[in-house]
């Protein structure tokens, strides 16, 4: 697989100076970190271009969107382990297992997080993935509504009650796991009913200058089959928390 204009993530020595681990498997490019005892892994997304939203619903109108830059996407959501070794506390509701996703943590305390994360870490900076990319990311080539079926990609209200340990669904194709259900995650978009209500194409998006809130995507352990879509798209206040809301890293190209 080779990356931006021929660039391969892991050729000439090139593997990230913060990566503690970085490999290659039947998903496509990995590295990983290390905070304290806590691995997390994430997944290289080049770039590409995608059909966004839904034929469906009035604030998904499909258009072409192209991302010119590849990033780094974590495998899963944030669990309460890394947040924990970050924060040196866990907000969390559903605890008792570290493995579960961090929830209750509000968009302006995930910038905090991140902040505190790069200290430890080093390297590009980490960041909430913008709305594009999540979508491009959670549909991983696809064009149907989930990227498996639902049972078997997502926790949600039929099968759930709760959050649960990541990694316990199937990852799409690119390796991404509990994309959707379990949390919903943050994005970094302020979110607009209007601003992808055009078909027109559009190039590396990062979402209007202002908005109602900010974008969440993916749907939950308690939301309805309807909204747990690749395409789905809602908002919460920045400083809003829930028990069924957490958050994805996202890192640029070094």
């Amino acid at each position: 697989m080779v990356a931006d204009g021929g660039w391969h993530p892991l050729a000439d020595g090139y593997p990230p100076e913060w990566a503690s681990a970085w490999g290659e498997d039947q998903f496509g490019i990995f590295v990983e970190f290390r905070v304290g005892e806590v691995d997390q892994r994430m997944r290289w997304i080049r770039p590409g271009k995608f059909m966004m939203g839904s034929p469906h619903e009035g604030d998904e109108t499909q258009h072409k969107v192209t991302l010119t830059r590849g990033f780094w996407l974590a495998d899963t959501p944030v669990t309460q382990a890394l947040w924990s070794e970050v924060m040196g506390e866990n907000p969390s509701r559903f605890d008792g297992d570290l493995g579960r996703p961090v929830e209750q943590v509000s968009w302006e305390v995930c910038q905090r997080f991140c902040a505190t994360l790069h200290a430890r870490v080093g390297g590009s900076v980490f960041r909430l993935p913008t709305e594009a990319e999540w979508e491009y990311a959670c549909r991983a080539g696809t064009r149907a509504a989930t990227y498996a079926p639902l049972d078997d990609a997502a926790w949600y209200s039929a099968n759930s009650g709760r959050t649960h340990a990541v990694k316990k669904k199937l990852a799409n194709k690119w390796g991404l796991h509990d994309m959707l259900g379990n949390v919903w995650e943050w994005c970094s978009d302020w979110h607009d009913r209007q601003y992808y209500s055009s078909s027109a194409a559009q190039q590396d998006p990062s979402g209007p200058a202002t908005g109602e809130g900010r974008v969440i995507r993916g749907g939950s352990w308690g939301s309805g089959a309807r909204n747990v879509r690749a395409a789905f798209r809602f908002a919460r206040e920045p400083g809003s928390r829930s028990v069924a809301l957490g958050l994805r890293l996202a890192r640029d190209q070094e």
